[in-house]
């Protein structure tokens, strides 16, 4: 299912095969989708970027049509990161724009702290940094935000509470993260996309020990670089949504001061999680002009 006017090979990225679209011309950028959905998430403004770019989207591995090994530690997004270093390298780029949403922007600021060289500009969108998040958690988040302690119990709990009606979880998760907690913001073909991972017991298992690491691999190494004083180089850019959970951490864009040495900031009005797909003009005109500075 690719995005309009996109193509999709595959790519061995070193430890895994990732599914990758790309279309466009002119400085590379990197598009990275979050739980639980694939490459689709873009589908509203990849075509746009891709006026301007070199647009690829890989699907993350463990989601849509990628590789998903087993175990935990193969969902670290330092592992993941070195999935979009590994695809760089096949596609002989340098260097490239990174643009990454919910658990493809871990992987992006992973990335951004681990091979600082490899990222040209950065953008982070709704997200603050794994361990921040957990560290902010009252009664409001934690209800909020339960996936986090409930995909990361251990296996095969949550496997098999998502089994018993995977597509519907799927429904009921993008619709209660929206803004006006509806699925009218996604395609139908988007939509499609994601109920499939949900009725997959191989990708319902990868998406799980995707939160497991964060609840234990990720956390560690972002206290690690926080008492290494490591801070992103690169220029970066940070999109969260009014009714997002960043914006229930109290002050986002405070905690990514402390993560980036030039960083700024947009609050997209009526956006809940999804923001390319709730607001994507919005969305598209501030990464637009982020990305195009490098010009």
């Amino acid at each position: 299912m690719a995005i309009e006017g996109f193509t999709q090979s595959f790519v061995d990225v070193g430890a895994v095969r990732l599914s990758v679209h790309r279309a466009g011309a002119g400085a590379p950028l990197i598009l990275l989708h979050g739980f639980p959905q694939n490459h689709r998430c873009w589908e509203k403004i990849a075509p746009s970027l891709a006026e301007h770019f070199d647009v690829i989207v890989p699907d993350l591995r463990g989601y849509g049509e990628s590789d998903a090994p087993e175990g935990v530690a193969a969902y670290a997004k330092r592992e993941m990161a070195r999935d979009i270093v590994g695809l760089m390298d096949a596609l002989a780029l340098a260097k490239a724009h990174v643009l990454g949403h919910d658990r493809g922007a871990r992987v992006s600021y992973r990335l951004a702290l681990d091979h600082s060289a490899r990222v040209d500009r950065l953008g982070i969108i709704e997200i603050v940094p794994t361990g921040d998040f957990w560290a902010a958690w009252d009664a409001e988040l934690a209800m909020a935000a339960y996936h986090w302690t409930f995909l990361a119990q251990p296996a095969p709990l949550p496997e098999r509470m998502i089994a018993a009606d995977g597509p519907g979880y799927i429904d009921w998760t993008l619709a209660s993260w929206t803004h006006r907690r509806s699925l009218d913001v996604f395609s139908e073909a988007a939509l499609e996309s994601y109920r499939a991972q949900g009725a997959d017991p191989l990708r319902v298992a990868a998406m799980c020990n995707d939160y497991r690491a964060g609840a234990t691999i990720d956390r560690q190494i972002d206290a690690e670089s926080r008492s290494a004083g490591l801070k992103i180089a690169a220029p970066m850019l940070f999109l969260w949504g009014a009714g997002g959970f960043p914006a229930k951490t109290g002050d986002p864009l405070g905690v990514w001061r402390d993560w980036a040495e030039d960083l700024s900031g947009v609050e997209l009005e009526g956006s809940g999680h999804f923001a390319m797909e709730e607001v994507p003009d919005a969305v598209l005109a501030a990464v637009l002009g982020h990305f195009a500075e490098a010009d």
